[in-house]
């Protein structure tokens, strides 16, 4: 009879490059969100994120991912409340401006104030507006996740979707 290896306690160090690693992941198509908040001292935030997923429809629960690096990480562990806001394919520009750096991310943006104060960008295909419910610390990462308190969405909408670096809108194949 055949020996059982014993379970590793720990992941073997990566076979690969980081570059190796990004460009992998890059293959994966994901839709493009732009997380908001309004902080404690009233400054509205936003950010662009593509590390958007469901995970549970009782109770209703999403989660994204940030850099611990990031300039909108304080805000975001202070608050209590945020909003995901899921982009059109017509948005590219906003996916562009909440993603830079040193500008004012919501300078000519349309939105309307959810119900805990989260800007809910307009024209977005959906949006979801979340109580903070949990972080978990992993890698160079926070992963947020949400419970769900308000959601909409605009029949019809077409997702902007992002691959390899680059963005895409979607084309039914069937």
């Amino acid at each position: 009879m055949p020996s059982v290896p014993p379970t590793p306690s720990q992941a073997r160090p990566p076979g690969f490059s980081p570059r190796e690693f990004r460009d992998a992941l890059g293959m994966f198509v994901t839709g493009i969100t732009v997380v908001t908040l309004r902080a404690a001292d009233g400054r509205l935030v936003g950010l662009t994120a593509s590390s958007f997923n469901s995970v549970s429809l009782d109770p209703p629960l999403v989660l994204w991912s940030l850099a611990h690096s990031s300039s909108s990480m304080p805000a975001l562990q202070a608050g209590s409340h945020y909003a995901i806001n899921v982009l059109a394919a017509d948005q590219r520009e906003l996916a562009l401006q909440f993603a830079a750096r040193g500008v004012d991310r919501f300078a000519g943006v349309a939105f309307t104030e959810g119900v805990a104060g989260a800007p809910l960008l307009a024209g977005a295909a959906a949006t979801f507006e979340c109580f903070s419910r949990s972080r978990y610390d992993e890698g160079d990462h926070v992963i947020f996740v949400g419970e769900v308190e308000r959601c909409s969405h605009r029949a019809g909408a077409a997702p902007l979707l992002y691959h390899g670096g680059r963005f895409y809108t979607e084309r039914l194949l069937g």
